[in-house]
């Protein structure tokens, strides 16, 4: 079936439908990953966008247990060509299977390379995937100008309390739309990792006296999460360890008077290289944002940045003074490099168990 991408700046895309066929409208973004496209579309990060894939040929291993989430959330994949024979001695179905069950819109066939730059030179844009060979132009491109995400991260939480249990530190895990591998790596190395909707208060989660709390991932804007940034306050206010990730890390720099702002194609993709502000080591890292902390309004006096990103110069994480918490922009869980940044989840250990510093912090005595 015919397929066609209208992007919000009248340019039209012909491509062949891959998916459930039906219309989608949401945000065009685009990831440079080889692999894991899995991964991606189960992202709860890509809630309300359409995936652009860099790589020409995706689905040749097919469809593997490495799921983020219990769903698909992005709305759309776009692809160069999808690979319909995959092989693998994991692989348990395709990917046009799985878009057709889950009702996911999808298109083939397109020059991904063109689309990419476009996205590049004029930032990311609203489109529709469409498979309606008789669209009016006139009708479709006023509603994409006024498409807005919206509230995202309430509806990709999880919906009650429910616990991984383990023998080691106690961890509270806030759902702002976590990929399930944030609360694998902690469960691994033997926490005990309560996980809570995005809405639920401070007061209840630092009732339960946990030994630490998780700040996940999640979609949308950061500063439209003004409750949320509201208990993070008071959070922030306790002598708990905090680790922070992604959209996790944003709310935290908003809670402390720091600003965000949009960048304008985002990062995404698993080679993205960071530098560590204490040793000045590169690091490779996945990452998956379209906002980002604007690094000069942080009050110095309230964090140190501890990692910044080498293509842009933007800011990836944070060390706070004198409290027991960091936040990082980028994906540790996500094994890039492959185990590159797998420390700092041993780092969050330490600092629940009251150690004052692991091997790799050696390396950056400046702020750690």
């Amino acid at each position: 079936m015919k397929a066609f991408l209208i992007l919000e700046d009248g340019t039209v895309f012909t491509g062949k439908s891959i998916g459930s066929g039906k219309d989608a409208v949401s945000e065009i973004v685009f990831n440079t990953s080889m692999t894991g496209y899995l991964e991606i579309l189960t992202d709860p990060s890509y809630a309300g966008q359409s995936v652009v894939m860099t790589y020409p040929l995706i689905g040749n291993y097919g469809i593997t247990p490495d799921r983020e989430s219990r769903k698909i959330w992005a709305r759309g994949l776009i692809v160069k060509e999808l690979s319909r024979t995959p092989s693998n001695f994991r692989c348990e179905g395709t990917i046009q299977a799985l878009l057709e069950k889950e009702e996911v819109a999808g298109i083939e066939g397109i020059d991904t390379r063109t689309l990419t730059k476009i996205l590049r030179e004029k930032g990311t844009m609203n489109g529709l995937i469409t498979t309606d060979e008789h669209y009016d132009l006139q009708q479709i491109l006023p509603m994409l100008k006024k498409y807005t995400i919206g509230d995202v991260v309430m509806e990709t939480t999880c919906q009650e309390v429910y616990r991984l249990e383990g023998d080691g530190p106690r961890v509270a895990l806030l759902d702002l739309g976590a990929k399930d591998n944030i609360a694998g790596s902690l469960n691994r190395r033997g926490c005990q990792v309560t996980v809570y909707p995005a809405d639920t208060s401070a007061e209840r989660i630092l009732g339960t006296h946990p030994d630490g709390i998780m700040l996940s991932n999640g979609p949308g804007d950061p500063s439209s999460c003004t409750a949320i940034i509201q208990e993070i306050k008071k959070l922030y206010a306790s002598d708990v360890p905090i680790f922070a990730i992604c959209l996790g890390h944003q709310l935290m720099a908003l809670a402390n008077g720091a600003s965000t702002c949009r960048l304008k194609y985002g990062h995404r993709g698993g080679n993205h290289p960071v530098k560590d502000s204490g040793s000045g080591r590169v690091y490779i890292s996945s990452q998956n944002h379209g906002y980002a902390v604007e690094r000069k309004s942080m009050d110095p006096s309230i964090a140190k940045e501890a990692f910044v990103n080498v293509n842009d110069g933007t800011n990836e994480g944070f060390v706070y003074m004198g409290k027991k918490i960091f936040t990082v922009q980028f994906h540790p869980e996500a094994s890039p490099g492959p185990q590159d940044l797998a420390w700092l989840f041993d780092r969050f250990l330490d600092m629940m168990k009251g150690v004052e510093e692991c091997p790799e912090m050696k390396r950056s005595k400046k702020y750690w």
